[in-house]
């Protein structure tokens, strides 16, 4: 999940200011697939959600790319993918309702064993994890073979050659891979649900804006989600949307 630094004092928009304006702000990368992307035809999931809430708002989408980082958000309305959890720094954003389940899931091998559940791996059965990642610990403490990296891409490709059972990955990002690439025959389970800090909701993040936007968005998002919209947005993305 992308949470990043907002400024506290730029002006941000009341609904209403947005409606006059006729515009809504969106921070982004410009080179986070299945995220975003400054690619016409494959926009990423976050900007094709966000156009779908700025029409339902009667308003045009003005996209903001974040290249480096820190870099305080100045003109920015909307983040989204901020994790939904209290006790969570926004950054002085309101929070919209959670609109998607998110986390780490696990990564098979095309020859690995059909499981449910991480618990369900053996000895032997080497995982791959990001470096003092939350996976790491909690496969540990279950007595399951870990190795560690420092960059999911390295776990990924030793995963597809066969060097790894498995990967502890952005289920996103996982995804997106599979269906890129579904002759490799790799697998993604849902391991990790219920484990604190490896499966998460995420929300709008609504900068420093005004009830009425928040209300808005939420309301956006419910049709959104009942008409299947959102479905069909992460699908497009080879992503399951839960």
């Amino acid at each position: 999940a992308l949470l990043l630094p907002l400024a506290e004092n730029a002006g941000a928009r009341t609904l209403a200011e947005v409606k006059s304006l006729g515009a809504i702000v969106m921070c982004a990368s410009p080179d986070a697939l299945p995220y975003a992307s400054e690619k016409p035809e494959t926009p990423g999931f976050q900007i094709e959600i966000a156009r779908a809430i700025a029409e339902r708002l009667g308003v045009s989408l003005n996209l903001e790319w974040i290249v480096a980082r820190p870099r305080p958000l100045v003109n920015c309305d909307m983040l989204f993918d901020i994790v939904n959890d209290p006790e969570v720094d926004a950054g002085g954003a309101r929070l919209s309702r959670p609109y998607h389940k998110s986390g780490v899931a696990l990564g098979l091998r095309r020859d690995a064993e059909t499981i449910s559940d991480f618990r369900q791996l053996k000895q032997g059965q080497k995982i791959g994890v990001m470096f003092e990642s939350v996976a790491s610990v909690v496969l540990g403490m279950a007595d399951k073979t870990t190795s560690p990296y420092a960059f999911q891409s390295d776990m990924v490709e030793d995963l597809q050659k066969g060097e790894l059972y498995g990967a502890a990955v952005s289920a996103a990002s996982l995804s997106y891979y599979i269906f890129q690439h579904p002759d490799l025959g790799l697998r993604l389970i849902n391991a990790f649900d219920g484990e604190p800090g490896l499966t998460w909701d995420v929300a709008v993040g609504l900068r420093k804006s005004d009830a009425a936007l928040v209300d808005a968005v939420n309301e956006i998002l419910e049709k959104l989600i009942a008409d299947g919209t959102l479905t069909r947005i992460y699908a497009k993305y080879g992503v399951e949307h839960r």
